[in-house]
């Protein structure tokens, strides 16, 4: 039985179909994988300073029970606080925005800042070192910080995953007809490679 150039072509034209259906599948999911991957990573990212949103108050309440006189602190505290409240729970496509990411980066600086003084008050009174509400929160906030950092980092690491996917030829075809956009990454504040200024 002799098998038609006709039927050899079409069959040659299905398994390069199949072939291309499964490539484009497989890049595909693994795209819709690693962008879920970076937004649960940016969960946790917010998940953290909304953390350090929640033990502000207490802290803030603390330490104004030995130091009355220090307003223009708790107001900074506040202010920085109130600004970054609106900025923790944002949408994901914060994430492809480089104007609203790098404002979510300035806020919460902004609130780091605003901490970091609040904590300089406590050299100023030394009943305020000694009291244990005090000593809780700041080891609290202290490990807070410690934890923004690394969830910053391994969002980095995702994001960065995710990009490298993306750009890769000839996945980029796909990533550009299936609307795929780069991540952007958290960097340093500007300013961040000068040590602050302390006096007491």
């Amino acid at each position: 039985m002799k098998i038609s150039k006709g039927l050899i072509a079409l069959i040659v034209i299905i398994v390069i179909l199949l072939g291309l259906y499964g490539w484009v599948k497989s890049n595909y999911n693994a795209m819709v994988t690693a962008e879920e991957t970076v937004n649960e990573k940016w969960s946790q990212v917010e998940n953290v300073y909304q953390r350090r949103l929640d033990l502000i108050p207490n802290l803030v309440a603390t330490v104004k029970g030995y130091a009355e006189h220090e307003q223009e602190t708790f107001k900074a505290v506040t202010e920085a606080r109130a600004k970054a409240g609106g900025m923790v729970n944002i949408d994901a496509n914060v994430l492809n925005d480089p104007t609203q990411f790098a404002r979510f980066q300035e806020v919460q600086s902004s609130l780091g800042s605003a901490l970091q003084r609040l904590m300089v008050i406590q050299e100023r009174y030394p009943e305020l070192k000694a009291n244990q509400n005090f000593l809780a929160l700041q080891s609290q906030l202290e490990g807070t910080e410690n934890r923004i950092t690394v969830e910053r980092q391994r969002f980095n690491e995702v994001a960065r995953n995710f990009n490298v996917l993306i750009r890769k030829f000839p996945a980029n075809m796909l990533a550009n007809m299936f609307g795929f956009e780069q991540k952007l990454y958290f960097t340093a504040t500007e300013g961040a490679d000068i040590a602050p200024k302390v006096e007491f």
